[in-house]
């Protein structure tokens, strides 16, 4: 049993000086690892953070060259007008673009039938496209507001069709559930599906997932369950990432390859990203893809007993190599409210074949086809 003495002198021989030496060289060694691993994780950090997105009219940003109109949150979105005036219309409808695009992208309707069935034609860039104001805290659900918003400030009336390709044919589904009380007919072109939406059966989920190159499943992959690191996963060079944002041609189908010309062709292709890739192409992906607290797998007809004859019109290419044909296959067959048309050829870049815009519109607004 140690005795008083005992305790004292190992109470002195660990506060002595040579022990305190020892803590100290201790300290020094683990002090560079610590501060390697602040550097690293600060340099890591650094690479994943997106840039800031640029402000139109702002200095440092692009100029505003079009019209545009301001939401109640500050924001402002540009917009193109086409067909016949609105207040003489018979029809009105706005167009929603897809991916990195912008409101010069709208569907091709040919002027004799905007002519014939007194359509007024709106398209408009999304947040972050082209001269729209940026939106971080976009949602699927802000997007179908700040149409229904877009739509009374430029006083088209209580009701109106929708059109929305690729993308933005996905935002149709937000729109069909956040503003169904605001539309007269909505016709979905090639949507973007969400693989992580409920109701899907594994093996259609499955057969959808296998239809996409490698470098697309790991990309959504990650916009899925690394948001975060979705932009430098799209901006890294150590591997491939999207071919849909690289525009690799291994993405087209037969029918989609003469199409694309019309893509690479544009005049004012450099606007569309002039903002910033990650409030427009980034988080376009980072919402299609993300979370949803809802499915439009499992929708309720929203005009189910409301006395309208709605149309609800889904479109869709058999050899779409960009958005698998298998998900809106599936929907269509659960949703017995939408009227569907397959093309047994065709890839994604459909609605911009010779005729084809008209077709869709004659479909629409007239129940042809």
């Amino acid at each position: 049993m140690a005795g008083p003495g005992g305790a004292s002198s190992a109470a002195t021989a660990k506060g002595s000086p040579a022990a305190a030496t020892a803590g100290s060289g201790a300290l020094r060694r683990r002090l560079p690892l610590a501060l390697l691993v602040v550097f690293l994780a600060a340099l890591v950090y650094s690479q994943i953070q997106p840039p800031p997105s640029k402000v139109p009219g702002a200095p440092g940003g692009p100029p505003v060259t079009a019209p545009r109109t301001r939401l109640r949150d500050g924001r402002h979105l540009a917009y193109l007008e086409s067909g016949v005036p609105k207040e003489e219309a018979k029809h009105k409808i706005i167009f929603v673009h897809g991916f990195d695009c912008c409101r010069l992208d709208v569907l091709n309707v040919s002027q004799g039938l905007l002519q014939e069935l007194g359509i007024y034609l709106l398209s408009f860039d999304r947040p972050g496209y082209a001269e729209s104001d940026a939106h971080p805290a976009r949602t699927e659900k802000s997007i179908a507001l700040d149409i229904e918003e877009l739509a009374d400030n430029l006083q088209l009336g209580h009701k109106f069709h929708l059109i929305g390709f690729s993308m933005g044919g996905e935002i149709m589904w937000s729109c069909l559930k956040y503003i169904p009380h605001r539309l007269a007919g909505v016709a979905i072109l090639a949507p973007v599906g969400n693989y992580w939406w409920s109701g899907f059966p594994p093996e259609v989920v499955e057969e959808a997932w296998h239809v996409q190159f490698p470098q697309d499943q790991r990309a959504v992959w990650v916009s899925h369950h690394l948001p975060w690191l979705t932009h430098w996963w799209n901006t890294q060079s150590l591997f491939p990432g999207s071919s849909v944002k690289s525009k690799n041609p291994i993405i087209l189908s037969k029918e989609d390859t003469p199409l694309s010309q019309k893509f690479i062709d544009r005049t004012y292709k450099e606007q569309v990203r002039q903002l910033g890739e990650h409030d427009s192409l980034h988080r376009d992906m980072m919402v299609g893809f993300g979370k949803w607290g809802w499915s439009p797998v499992e929708m309720e007809n929203p005009f189910a007993g409301a006395g309208e004859d709605v149309k609800v019109h889904l479109w869709h290419g058999a050899e779409d190599l960009y958005v698998p044909v298998q998900l809106s296959r599936y929907i269509s067959k659960r949703l017995p409210w939408v009227i569907y048309h397959e093309l047994p050829t065709a890839g994604h870049l459909f609605p911009v074949a010779a005729g084809m815009p008209d077709v869709i519109v004659r479909s629409l607004l007239l129940a042809d086809g």
